[in-house]
């Protein structure tokens, strides 16, 4: 009797840990790859780009997803508008869980390959305006992400050259007129040109001869200024631009940091970097099972003031205390 009952034991046991196997493989298993692709805003030859970039690896990390080990990562870094649409075709059809867009123009072309695809876009300005979304609290459709800055704060840009320079009663322009967002500020500029009593002068950032040509006339009458406002070409033209400035000595403003990190007068506008690091939060969302439209688009939440004391000092500009103390970095 003793020995049935073992043998029942034994049975019973063996039953168990045969039963057990399958959950035991299930659990041994790897997790399935996901896939996100990443459409770059140019080249990939541009630091600016890169930093970017790492800012949203980075930010996946933080989250738990490597490429390579629990994700696959897509990069495409076009080098023009025809390359873009074949990139952006091309991330569409690897079926990636999400694309991350740096860019209007990415976003655009994104969409124009698929209005499914899910889509988290960093680094745009006015995307309900340009038609990735139906409003910033209701996304809606296949796109959601981190705006550039509100139209309202390039105003901001002629106050603050007024205020650096205050002799300036001429400033040109510098933006793209074939993008809305190029149309949109230039008209928040527009806005605040008659109580700054400064005249405007439109210039077209898509060919850097023709912004040398038309710098260089403006340049020929007193008292003038540059604001450049944020653009693709105005990016990838930005050293000459800088350079160009500094030569026919006219106090320019610029949207973001780098501008004055490489040479040029001063900034005012939010942390880009920081956008790509706040998209891998809404991309982890959307790999977790969370729509893109349901995601509100997010606006950013600090703006800095950067001013190159250098840089003023070659034009010959004494920067004042007022605006050196409202400076959250002062490059000496």
């Amino acid at each position: 009797m003793i020995a049935a009952m073992k043998r029942r034991e034994f049975i019973t046991l063996l039953s168990g840990t045969v039963a057990a196997w399958p959950l035991a493989a299930r659990a041994q298993q790897p997790e399935r790859m996901r896939r996100i692709g990443v459409l770059m805003g140019g080249a990939g030859r541009d630091p600016i780009e890169h930093a970017r970039l790492a800012a949203f690896l980075d930010g996946l990390r933080q989250l738990g997803w490597t490429d390579g080990r629990n994700v696959r990562i897509d990069t495409r870094w076009p080098a023009g508008e025809a390359d873009r649409r074949t990139d952006a075709a091309e991330l569409v059809g690897l079926a990636p869980d999400v694309i991350l867009a740096s860019a209007s123009a990415s976003v655009a072309a994104l969409q124009q390959a698929s209005r499914s695809a899910p889509i988290v876009f960093a680094n745009v300005i006015d995307p309900v305006g340009a038609g990735f979304v139906a409003s910033l609290a209701q996304p809606g459709g296949n796109a959601t992400g981190f705006t550039a800055f509100e139209y309202g704060i390039s105003g901001k840009w002629l106050e603050l050259l007024k205020e650096i320079a205050p002799h300036m009663t001429r400033a040109a322009v510098l933006r793209d007129p074939a993008l809305a967002a190029g149309i949109g500020q230039f008209a928040a500029i527009q806005s605040n040109a008659s109580s700054s009593a400064v005249e405007l002068s439109a210039i077209d950032t898509r060919d850097v001869g023709e912004i040398e040509r038309a710098v260089v006339a403006f340049a020929r009458k007193p008292n003038g200024g540059l604001v450049v406002t944020a653009s693709a070409s105005a990016l990838i033209h930005r050293h000459q631009i800088i350079a160009l400035a500094t030569r026919l000595r006219l106090p320019n403003v610029y949207p973001f940091r780098y501008y004055p990190l490489n040479g040029g007068l001063a900034s005012y506008g939010p942390d880009q970097i920081d956008q790509y690091k706040r998209a891998a939060s809404y991309v982890d969302r959307i790999l977790k099972g969370e729509k893109p439209g349901d995601l509100p688009v997010q606006q950013p939440t600090k703006y800095e003031l950067v001013i190159n004391l250098k840089t003023a000092k070659a034009l010959g500009l004494d920067v004042p205390t007022t605006v050196l103390a409202r400076a959250d970095e002062v490059i000496e």
